[in-house]
């Protein structure tokens, strides 16, 4: 699979489909009109370039519609391209800069510590 992009926008369309697995088009406009206050054919809209880029599939009758990339793997991708773009790729560099800003408190770091454990054994 291409590596799949997603804007704000696009996100709250996919937000929807991994919570609720399927929905129709009808839904996911009624439900956006609610919370977010676009209109049907914006909603629409986004949803076609959705399925353009790959990331929700349709299915008929109904225009269902379903996440075709699981978040995890979009935010594997949106993660590795904010390394790339701002810290040079480099995990250590974002952390450094993050932990020089960002107090974290002593069960932040146990967990931190736990997961350095865990993925330092592989």
């Amino acid at each position: 699979m291409k590596e799949i992009r997603l804007h704000e926008g696009e996100l709250n369309v996919m937000e929807l489909l991994w919570s609720n697995k399927a929905l129709a088009a009808r839904d996911i406009s009624k439900i956006i009109k609610e919370y977010i206050g676009w209109e049907k054919n914006t909603t629409y809209t986004v949803i076609k370039r959705l399925i353009d880029k790959g990331a929700i599939t349709r299915e008929d009758p109904g225009f269902i519609c379903r996440a075709n990339i699981s978040k995890k793997k979009v935010q594997e991708i949106e993660t590795q391209a904010l390394l790339d773009q701002m810290y040079n790729g480099s995990l250590t560099n974002f952390l450094s800069s993050y932990l020089a800003i960002q107090k974290l408190s002593g069960t932040e770091l146990y967990e931190l510590e736990k997961i350095l454990q865990k993925n330092g054994r592989r």
